[in-house]
């Protein structure tokens, strides 16, 4: 019994490790798809773009993936993959673009598992919450809910979530601010 009990379990094994090694490459490819349309959706109109690089977040062990767009040899904008863990079911993962101003162009919505019909309203599929804070530069526009203050309005019966989205921007707007040294 110990003997077919152990051999089962290797095969398994084996077979689980083939199906990882088949499968890893086009899942990758997946994400990196997703990631590219992303970046074009939030800024829109580039012809070219560089290599991905890091920044870390302030106040922040975690660093945020930012993407430079150019148009024509110039820089146009960037789009910033951010995120916060705080969402009402964890971790939600946002990317973001901003003009040479550092208004933000648009945003798209890549990862969340917040609750269906309300806090996935988030996504710009499901609702219009994210194009309020299209053309809006985050040193002028508080980026908080009215709840607390700010100018956001929030998802109805989703605060939680709508917090987890405005901190996710800061996070990003914040690191953007201090690579670009400021803006042009």
């Amino acid at each position: 019994m110990i003997i077919v009990l152990g051999l089962i379990t290797a095969i398994m094994g084996v077979l689980l490790g083939y199906v990882y090694n088949v499968t890893k490459d086009p899942i990758a490819a997946v994400q990196k798809e997703k990631i590219n349309k992303a970046i074009q959706e939030v800024v829109p109109g580039f012809d070219s773009l560089s290599e991905s690089y890091r920044v870390a977040a302030l106040n922040d062990p975690d660093s945020l993936t930012f993407f430079d767009c150019y148009k024509n040899g110039e820089w146009m904008g960037t789009a910033v993959e951010t995120f916060d863990k705080n969402g009402f079911s964890g971790l939600i993962k946002i990317m973001v673009g901003f003009n040479t101003n550092g208004d933000i162009i648009k945003t798209a919505t890549l990862k969340h598992s917040e609750t269906p019909g309300l806090g996935e309203k988030m996504d710009n599929k499901k609702s219009d919450f994210s194009a309020q804070f299209s053309g809006k530069n985050p040193d002028t526009f508080k980026l908080t809910v009215k709840k607390d203050g700010g100018e956001v309005d929030a998802i109805t019966a989703a605060t939680i979530s709508s917090r987890a989205y405005c901190r996710s921007l800061d996070r990003a707007y914040q690191a953007f601010k201090a690579q670009k040294g400021g803006v042009q």
